[in-house]
């Protein structure tokens, strides 16, 4: 059999159970309402919390630093890689993050894969929560330790499987901080205290709540007024660029510097993103207008949802998923949304499991109450017609 045409067959057993994928074309910048495949539509799926990927300052911040330094990094960090912006925003995201250092990945993917295939040694074990995002997973497959998977934000299943692993040489649990497809937030506090309790060290991955989370929008970390061992987060979500970083001590730097091949050998952010990236930083520091904005705009949906009879998940957090069941519902239920105006692709298995599929929902900080109300209308006309609602 030629290798199309089993390909092929493997496409085809996606397409008919609902779960085919393919790409659209974003034809402007991510604002709240753009061109994709050059139908406008309002985008209520993109992770630009608040709004920073196509703000002025950042903008202006990028365009300086291509004319003094270029496009591409030329290399990894270890070699031509390094400049004095990678440096500046390493010093400004410890300083966000109240850690001692921080070191950037070219991808929070990368970041997470790092710290996991280098950290943990074979005779250890990785508790790691059941729901946790696939670079975690990945990361996990990669170290030589041995991983168990506990039961999503369950504590007292953690705790069960923390007092099964007593005898391996050391204990980590690693978590996302809000999880991407529930919008769910680890209880860190509980994690860090049996972690203490049972001599583990804890790794957080904080995508979706750095920019966020906290009073500052420090994150989980200052949402329970906790430190982790190690903080782990991306700069594609609410801070708007790209790239991601692992924060802690010294030491974890220095260590991860010499073993994260993740680090070594991947080519180095370009020294604009870093410039725009530390534009954002700054803007997150001096006001929390945008997070106020932001989060009034989640409590105004999630509520009206539940009011239709929705079945929303997750907590208080800029992804909103509402529940719809099956694969192919879930798939028309996104695609009336689309003849109506609004981009938001619905989400099935693998991603989530089976039964599960869901439209996810995210919301920024720029979309406005008109839109907004438009979204809920479209919400409660398609749910009506699907018989998922009443």
């Amino acid at each position: 059999m030629k290798l199309d045409t089993w390909l092929s067959q493997r496409i085809s057993t996606r397409k008919t159970a609902g779960l085919y994928r393919k790409l659209r074309t974003m034809n402007s910048a991510p604002l709240t309402e753009i061109l994709i495949d050059g139908q406008k539509q309002i985008v209520f799926s993109s992770n630009n919390y608040l709004a920073l990927a196509n703000d002025p300052k950042v903008i202006h911040a990028t365009e300086m630093c291509l004319r003094d330094f270029g496009v591409g990094s030329s290399g990894s960090r270890l070699t031509t890689g390094h400049t004095d912006w990678h440096q500046k925003l390493e010093e400004k995201i410890a300083s966000f993050k109240q850690t001692e250092k921080a070191l950037l990945f070219s991808s929070g993917y990368l970041a997470n894969v790092g710290v996991l295939s280098s950290l943990p040694e074979k005779g250890d074990v990785i508790l790691s929560d059941q729901l946790n995002h696939a670079s975690i997973i990945d990361g996990c497959r990669l170290s030589k330790a041995k991983t168990v998977v506990y039961n999503h934000i369950d504590m007292i299943d953690l705790e069960g499987k923390l007092k099964e692993s007593a005898s391996y040489q050391r204990r980590f649990v690693v978590t996302d901080g809000v999880f991407s497809m529930d919008g769910t937030i680890a209880p860190l506090d509980q994690i860090i205290s049996l972690a203490k309790r049972y001599d583990a060290y804890v790794i957080v991955d904080d995508a979706h709540a750095t920019g966020v989370l906290g009073k500052n929008g420090r994150g989980t970390s200052e949402y329970y007024g906790i430190h982790p061992d190690v903080v782990i987060g991306t700069l594609s979500k609410a801070i708007g660029t790209e790239g991601g970083f692992v924060a802690g001590s010294h030491i974890l730097i220095d260590f991860l510097i010499n073993h994260a091949r993740t680090f070594i050998f991947q080519t180095a952010m370009p020294p604009a993103i870093c410039a725009a990236s530390y534009a954002a930083f700054e803007i997150i520091e001096d006001s929390h207008t945008k997070r106020q904005q932001l989060f009034s705009n989640v409590k105004k949906i999630k509520a009206r949802l539940k009011e239709m009879g929705h079945t929303v998940k997750g907590d208080l957090t800029p992804i909103i998923p509402v529940l719809i069941g099956d694969s192919k519902e879930a798939v028309l239920f996104s695609e009336k949304l689309l003849e109506n105006g609004i981009y938001t692709p619905a989400i099935r298995p693998p991603t989530v499991p089976n039964g599960e599929s869901r439209i996810r929902l995210t919301v920024t900080s720029d979309h406005s109450a008109k839109e907004i109300d438009y979204l809920l209308d479209c919400f409660q006309s398609i749910g009506k017609e699907l018989n998922i609602i009443k």
